[in-house]
């Protein structure tokens, strides 16, 4: 078909031009940087910082704090009043509402330099993926990604809606016919209801590539099996990738490939409202190919000292393996030295490839431990891992219980199985072990007998998804977060567990 042999040849083309700032990582930053500075000079950011007198990198931190949406407000308030030249010449293309932070949600500027970088970085993804792979068959059938409502409401004459609702309206015109599914069904507000609608508009159809964050396909792939009575893979024998991003897929597998009934090719993408910051380059490696001649300019601070007074600033050549830092940005829609409050560690130095590590506020540190994302991930997976009876798991949440009836405080883990494991307190002494290899203060705090380890709690079936709803945050773009260092969470989910409660 000569649409696949075109994709083959823009694919080795684009693959072919990357390599140059690849190859060249520093460089390409050096002239982003320099990009940035220039139309930034324009502004009332600009002025306010001079940036007419910066010259180098020492200088911009020196003129320039790091912010985060809060500290950014003032600004953001006067581009939302409709102000010009405020952050980035000109007013922005679009608003894209996130989570709300303390203040409520966050509006975040998408510009007419910043919008085509979201648009190249996930073609670009797809592409990579036809040159690795040569699988191009995927493109003859229909394609689908989960996504929050393209309806857009008018802010003062600039566009307002989701990330995943604004992109929607960027699909080429030469994959239009392929689109999944109509834009009427993509339009309802209401999850199950929309779920239920996109089930009765492709269960009939040749799907080949389905995406969206793997929490909500989960819901999909659940719904088409009940159903057709099938799994997903015999539904849909020509499906073969899977696109997500969002959350870390290593939880979900062991339940997608019970679902489609075999494996598939993945690709994780690393988007958001700020920013398309890396994606998933090779089916051989889970590392996250770092963006760096996108319109963005990084920066890491080592997540140990954030909530210091001297925190310690790398640039790109500066940054170690394995380190948990916090990433921050300089972008063309006019964020500056943003906190996108993402940690991420880096997998691979030459090429800069990354894995998101969680959030910096999403964290475990009653008792000085301070556990990450992806150590209860890691943890988790290795538990899994070590059972001879397969262990499924739907999803999971962790959070510090400090004043238990009675005996030690503990970590509290609260999981939803599909298949349990043959012993529940061998298991969670297995993950236990993992978590004292991965943190030596949590360790310390172990061995130390100020915590006893950690006691599981089950969830019931479709707990999470219910608790979800009983927020008004389910489906879309939300996620549960995978640690806490309160009980909001674990508090709200005791009507969804399993009785009796586990306190041993």
């Amino acid at each position: 078909m000569i649409k696949e042999l075109a994709a083959k040849i823009f694919a080795d083309l684009i693959h072919r031009k990357n390599q140059k700032w690849i190859q060249h990582p520093i460089k390409a930053q050096e002239e982003v940087f320099k990009e940035l500075l220039q139309k930034g000079r324009q502004t009332t950011f600009g002025k306010d910082h001079a940036f007419e007198t910066i010259t180098g990198i020492n200088q911009f931190r020196e003129k320039v704090p790091v912010r985060d949406y809060e500290q950014l407000r003032p600004y953001v308030e006067e581009v939302l009043n409709g102000e010009v030249n405020v952050l980035w010449p000109g007013r922005p293309l679009y608003y894209a509402k996130s989570s709300g932070t303390t203040s409520g949600a966050k509006f975040i500027p998408i510009t007419s330099d910043s919008m085509p970088q979201h648009i190249r970085a996930a073609r670009e993804a797809l592409l990579n993926y036809i040159k690795e792979t040569g699988n191009v068959k995927m493109i003859r059938g229909k394609h689908i990604f989960l996504q929050g409502s393209p309806v857009l409401e008018d802010k003062k004459g600039v566009a307002l809606g989701r990330l995943s609702g604004i992109v929607a309206h960027y699909v080429p015109a030469y994959l239009q016919k392929n689109r999944m599914p109509s834009w009427e069904t993509n339009c309802i507000e209401d999850w199950e209801t929309k779920v239920e609608a996109v089930v009765k508009e492709t269960i009939d159809e040749n799907m080949t590539i389905i995406g969206g964050i793997p929490s909500w396909v989960q819901m999909y792939f659940e719904r088409l099996s009940k159903k057709s009575g099938k799994a997903v893979g015999e539904l849909f024998p020509n499906f073969s990738l899977f696109v997500y991003g969002g959350v870390n897929f290593e939880p979900y597998r062991g339940v997608f490939k019970k679902l489609i009934g075999r494996s598939t090719d993945s690709i994780e993408f690393y988007p958001a409202s700020e920013g398309f910051f890396a994606y998933q380059d090779s089916q051989k490696d889970s590392g996250l190919l770092l963006l760096l001649n996108h319109g963005i300019f990084y920066e890491f601070i080592v997540a140990d000292t954030f909530y210091e007074n001297q925190q310690t600033v790398h640039s790109l050549e500066e940054v170690s393996l394995g380190l948990n830092y916090v990433m921050i940005i300089s972008t063309t829609a006019g964020l500056w030295r943003y906190n996108i409050g993402d940690t991420v560690q880096f997998s691979s130095l030459k090429p800069f490839k990354v894995i998101v590590s969680g959030r910096i506020k999403h964290f475990i540190s009653a008792f000085g431990e301070h556990v990450i994302v992806s150590e209860v991930e890691q943890s988790l997976k290795r538990a899994i891992d070590a059972e001879k009876k397969e262990v499924v798991i739907l999803e999971f949440t962790v959070a510090p219980q400090v004043k238990p009836e009675s005996g030690l405080p503990y970590h509290e883990w609260f999981i939803e199985f599909d298949q349990e494991p043959a012993n529940l307190e061998e298991f969670a002494s297995r993950i236990d072990q993992a978590m004292q290899q991965k943190n030596i203060y949590y360790d310390d705090l172990i061995s130390g007998h100020v915590l006893r380890p950690l006691v599981i709690q089950k969830v019931k079936k479709n707990g999470f998804q219910n608790y979800m709803k009983s927020i008004g945050k389910l489906g879309g773009q939300n996620k549960v977060p995978r640690v806490s260092d309160n009980r909001k969470i674990a508090d709200a989910l005791s009507p969804f567990l399993l009785s009796p409660r586990t306190t041993k």
